[in-house]
């Protein structure tokens, strides 16, 4: 998959693998037609940090969850 293009199949992408990585229990609260492409990039710099680390510690994971629901529209 090519995520340097910007198209919402790579948003859906991005952020199934993020609410995957995250173990994240209320995924219905993340649906990534909420999330638009204007911040493409956010998303995938935050895409990449995400994939790159292992674990996460209750403030980061936190922080993430915040930083995804400012990028929502």
């Amino acid at each position: 998959m090519d995520l340097t293009k910007p198209n919402q199949e790579n948003v859906v992408y991005m952020i199934e693998q993020i609410k995957e990585k995250l173990r994240m229990v209320n995924v219905d609260a993340m649906r990534s037609d909420d999330f638009p492409e204007d911040n493409y990039e956010d998303l995938m710099y935050l895409y990449e940090m995400v994939m790159k680390r292992n674990s996460f510690s209750p403030s980061e994971m936190q922080a993430i969850v915040s930083e995804l629901g400012a990028l929502r529209k």
